[in-house]
């Protein structure tokens, strides 16, 4: 379950379905990400096909998933449930 975002404009997004601080053109690739997210128990669990999850360095530990070219959902993971979840361009 996702219990807080770094990103206002993406708890927007989850919260209502629209967000006019990020690009109407990637919404839905995102809902459906932000929906699994808030459905695992585990980081690995989002490791599915089409998704590239992957690990971030670092401590706290991070995880990512590819949204449209260099932005990205990213993560950390305490417990059953997602924290800290945001929508940043890294790559």
């Amino acid at each position: 379950m996702i219990k807080t975002f770094r990103n206002k404009a993406l708890a927007e997004l989850f919260a209502s379905g629209k967000s006019a601080k990020i690009a109407a053109s990637m919404h839905k690739r995102i809902v459906v990400r932000l929906d699994a997210l808030d459905s695992v128990t585990s980081p690995e669990e989002m490791d599915r096909p089409g998704y590239n999850f992957h690990p971030l360095r670092g401590k706290p530990k991070r995880y990512s998933v590819p949204v449209n070219g260099p932005w990205c959902i990213t993560f950390e993971f305490g417990g059953t449930d997602a924290h800290r979840v945001d929508f940043e361009q890294y790559r």
